[in-house]
């Protein structure tokens, strides 16, 4: 595990760009965090790596936004309005685990159902400093 300090939202976008640099068709990174720690912002940077940063919305009502760049496809879920794992299975969610770098908000609604490997980020609010979020970085 990894730990990562924010001090603020361009710290966090710095963060993701950078760490875009070694994502590809099959990563899946799980995003978990309170509301309004980062998580939106992450996505916000591996977008801007990829030159998509224009194109990015919320999937809260959509569950999955796609995004294309090239030969590269990059999914954008929002998990959170789902009722269980089965209403992913039903949006033929699994089937995007291989076709492209799925970025999962609230994954962890969904982790039991999750290819074997994959990186989970976990945004942590600081108690001392509104601005601050801890960044925990594991490879599952």
């Amino acid at each position: 595990m990894s730990i990562y300090i924010s001090r603020n939202e361009q710290d966090t976008i710095r963060f993701a760009k950078d760490f875009a640099k070694k994502l590809k068709r099959g990563n899946i990174i799980v995003l978990s965090g309170e509301l309004g720690s980062g998580k939106t912002k992450f996505v916000q940077g591996v977008l801007e790596y990829f030159g998509l940063a224009e194109e990015i919305s919320s999937p809260t009502f959509t569950i999955v936004n796609e995004y294309i760049k090239d030969d590269v496809n990059i999914y954008h879920f929002d998990v959170y309005r789902l009722s269980d794992t089965d209403e992913f299975y039903a949006m033929g969610g699994e089937e995007y685990f291989e076709n492209g770098i799925c970025l999962i908000e609230w994954g962890e609604m969904i982790e039991e159902i999750l290819p074997e490997h994959y990186t989970k980020i976990t945004f942590r609010k600081s108690e001392d400093n509104v601005e601050y979020r801890e960044l925990l970085v594991e490879e599952k």
